[in-house]
């Protein structure tokens, strides 16, 4: 058997494997071959494993040609990792949060340079998720073939080894907490980066509405200048098969707990923008090619993600109750849903 080939991302999480120990656990969920070759499919964990703290889940990766969302989610790992061996308020932290990084949930796709698995099924298409409402031709999921994009995969048949990996690691580390939060990091939709929340499959709000708009309130206040827009993806489409509309429909079927399942879409077009030849690359569309603004991007998102750790760890000081969640659900009804009230 060929050996696995040296995937940057693998041979980068490797090394952070290495220097994570003794904190760092490290746990391999499924395999995925690309002809003789064979990637595991990895999942990273730091933190407290009591079930009764809150965790943060941070994927990357699902989309093979969107490398970008794995470095990110890496680089986040790396900045953590390099940090253990000094800085106490980390070691804190760790105590009252727990953290799961899979950041290459697709790591065929990652080798072969395309957006879907090796079989040709698109991971954000693959769950047992139907839409509701009309959902636009091809991009929101098709199971007329493979060699087209956007493949949900045959009708009836399993999901593919890293939808299912994704969602068992999600299952188990995640949902049950009395608080969780998932991101995960694409790219590739317009000139802003956009945190979507569920759900894909509907424009009807999710439970959690209240929540998620006090979630963008805090934000908005640690980050007075920043560019995200905040919205459920329903704005913008709808789609068949989305693993975080399935997870969450999940979640809310084992219990009260609060799941807030987020999608991270870096606008790829701002990029090609200022570097219009990123057109004439296929990894271009979808990352930024030059290094500096690779660097500017790691740095933007990077506090991101920090932001996200420090908001589980305290989510008992935002979430609303009472008062306070009825004023944030009215406020979040008015902000993203009032077109479709109208």
């Amino acid at each position: 058997m060929t050996a696995t080939p040296p995937l940057p991302e693998l041979a980068e999480l490797q090394t952070l494997i290495d220097l994570g120990r003794p904190y760092l656990d490290v746990d391999t969920v499924g395999e995925v071959a690309v002809g003789s070759r064979r990637f595991p499919l990895q999942v990273l964990t730091l933190g407290n494993p009591d079930p009764a703290v809150p965790a943060v889940g941070f994927f990357g990766g699902v989309h093979g040609l969107e490398r970008i969302g794995s470095e990110v989610v890496i680089a986040y790992l790396h900045s953590l990792v390099m940090r253990l061996a000094w800085d106490t308020v980390l070691h804190d932290q760790l105590q009252r949060v727990r953290l799961v990084f899979m950041p290459r949930v697709n790591p065929g796709g990652l080798w072969l340079g395309t957006r879907a698995n090796p079989g040709g099924v698109d991971l954000m298409r693959n769950g047992p998720v139907e839409a509701r409402e009309p959902v636009p031709f091809m991009v929101g999921g098709q199971r007329l073939s493979r060699e087209l994009p956007w493949y949900r995969g045959p009708a009836g048949a399993p999901m593919e080894v890293e939808s299912a990996a994704l969602c068992a690691v999600v299952e188990r580390e995640l949902l049950g907490r009395p608080f969780s939060l998932a991101l995960d990091c694409h790219s590739g939709f317009g000139m802003h980066d956009r945190l979507w929340f569920p759900y894909a499959h509907t424009v009807t709000p999710i439970e959690h509405l209240p929540e998620v708009h006090a979630l963008r309130t805090i934000f908005e206040q640690a980050h007075v200048h920043h560019r995200y827009v905040f919205e459920p993806q329903s704005r913008q489409y709808l789609t068949h098969g989305d693993l975080w509309d399935h997870l969450y429909q999940q979640a809310q079927a084992r219990g009260p707990e609060v799941f807030l399942p987020l999608t991270l879409e870096m606008g790829s077009w701002l990029w090609i923008k200022k570097n219009p030849r990123q057109l004439f690359s296929r990894m271009g569309i979808f990352n930024p090619l030059i290094r500096h603004r690779q660097h500017r991007v790691m740095r933007r998102q990077l506090a991101l993600l920090q932001f996200f750790t420090h908001a589980a760890a305290s989510h008992a000081r935002w979430l609303p109750v009472g008062a306070a969640r009825e004023r944030h659900h009215r406020e979040a009804l008015a902000r993203w849903y009032s077109d479709a009230q109208a």
